[in-house]
């Protein structure tokens, strides 16, 4: 029998993160995907360097692919640098990617990611969310729901 994943990610180290995604898109379903690096990129994500603000990922003929995001190049690399925003390919089962596949294509959802880290045992990863659009009103809801939260959480810190 399969060994269940876990609802929280081991997020040791995180390089990356895409603040603005959690605004703009309602999330639904979030993945842990392992991501198909070079040496360099590595080394460039093992220093701290590395922006997924404008990336997304998309689904192509069976293999799940993370667009747009940017790794600079290494500073110590040599003629075998990388190309900072090239596609990298996300590995995940098949099933995850056919079940992405299906939410993306009928439902018209969006594959967004959250966060690029590295695993408690080095491993780089990209945390992966299955989101909905949000309309600005959706937005401004959204916005006073946080802002009412934060209040009642000053609140109660005030009485106890």
């Amino acid at each position: 029998m399969a060994r269940p994943r876990p609802e929280t990610f081991d997020k040791q180290n995180v390089v990356a993160e895409n603040r603005r995604a959690r605004f703009d898109y309602a999330i639904e379903d979030k993945y842990e995907a392992g991501i198909a690096l070079t040496g360099t990129e590595v080394k460039s994500l093992r220093s701290g360097e590395g922006s997924i603000a404008e990336s997304y990922a998309e689904v192509k003929d069976e293999q799940v692919w993370l667009i747009n995001a940017n790794i600079p190049e290494f500073s110590h690399g040599n003629r075998f640098n990388h190309e900072p925003k090239r596609p990298r390919k996300l590995l995940l089962h098949e099933r995850e990617i056919a079940k992405l596949h299906g939410a993306v294509a009928r439902e018209g959802m969006t594959l967004v990611p959250l966060s690029v880290y590295f695993n408690g045992r080095g491993r780089a990863k990209v945390e992966l969310a299955l989101a909905r659009g949000r309309k600005a009103p959706d937005k401004r809801e959204y916005q006073k729901e946080k802002d009412w939260k934060r209040e009642q959480g000053r609140l109660l810190r005030e009485r106890g």
